[in-house]
């Protein structure tokens, strides 16, 4: 698939945005970390510029972004519509739960169901998500078991870094608290490395015979394109990067996502004050580049089963 810069950001801020009101919300129910209320304030008032940020950019690459309401409408069948109620939904309680943090009016009562709300429905949203992708069955390298996990763990990991750099902020990022998200960094990108490997050894589940029907009678080849030029299609559902650039980027990701924010957060975790959050707040911006870069290659590396009436691969 042609890899949309809209939708890079959508998936890649929102997620981020979700992942730490998550980790706020664990903060607020579990007590296990003392973050301080202007903190927690600034904190979810990041991610919620990241969700809306996000939100607002996945309408960027409609022909009419005017009429993006009505995806509202279709939440029976379509994840599209799902994820829009999920997110909207969301809102209300992630509101309460950033006033929470500072407003004397939100009682500790409403304070923890509000983070419970936003917890189960920050997380609810990112499924819906990645939904929308894992449910396109004309899409074999989208239509499989990993790429929910892989939503869902990516958007805690970046979620996390940035709870790193706020528990920084608050003085109370110890190594204990800096090796738990370093955990989730690595277990994150570990499934999605086994999601590369699957793609890479997966069986296409069609082929030009089968397509066209025409198998049976033997394998089948085309005589001359459809088209003398690409087309629309092809462009969009046919996009392809060629397999030494992706293994190039794939191991990029890994660094940039994993390793150096991983060394930093262990780092970090040794020392304390204006250093401590310097080095968090670099992983944050190494992180969100693996991230980035990780969310270019999934669609990149995506083709439409339509492909195969022009003969090449999926």
């Amino acid at each position: 698939m042609h890899p949309a810069y809209s939708v890079i950001l959508f998936t890649s801020a929102s997620g981020a945005g979700y992942g730490l009101l998550v980790w706020l919300a664990l903060a607020r129910l579990s007590g296990a970390w003392e973050i301080g209320p202007a903190t927690g304030l600034a904190a979810c008032l990041l991610a919620l510029v990241l969700v809306t940020i996000g939100l607002m950019s996945s309408t960027f690459h409609l022909g009419h972004p005017e009429r993006a309401w009505r995806a509202f409408t279709q939440w029976r069948s379509s994840w599209l519509s799902r994820e829009g109620v999920a997110a909207i939904l969301t809102y209300p309680a992630a509101l309460v739960f950033t006033a929470g943090w500072v407003w004397d009016g939100v009682s500790a009562t409403l304070m923890m169901a509000a983070a419970a709300a936003t917890l189960l429905l920050s997380l609810v949203t990112v499924y819906t998500t990645s939904m929308i992708y894992a449910s396109l069955n004309t899409i074999p390298r989208w239509s499989n078991g990993f790429v929910t996990p892989v939503y869902l763990l990516l958007a805690l990991a970046s979620g996390g870094l940035l709870f790193s750099a706020a528990l920084g902020l608050s003085g109370a990022a110890g190594m204990s608290d800096l090796l738990l998200i370093a955990t989730v960094l690595l277990v994150a990108w570990v499934v999605k490395w086994y999601y590369w490997r699957y793609i890479d050894s997966a069986t296409p589940p069609s082929d030009t015979g089968t397509a066209t029907g025409l198998g049976h009678l033997g394998t089948v080849t085309q005589l001359e394109a459809p088209h003398t030029s690409e087309n629309y299609l092809l462009k969009e559902m046919g996009y392809q990067v060629a397999r030494k650039h992706a293994a190039r980027l794939r191991r990029l990701s890994l660094l940039s996502g994993l390793v150096v924010p991983a060394v930093l957060l262990l780092l970090a975790g040794a020392l304390q004050g204006p250093v401590q959050i310097a080095l968090l707040l670099v992983a944050v911006i190494s992180g969100a580049l693996g991230i980035v870069n990780e969310r270019w290659l999934f669609f990149a590396e995506a083709r439409h089963l339509v492909t195969l009436y022009y003969g090449r691969s999926v």
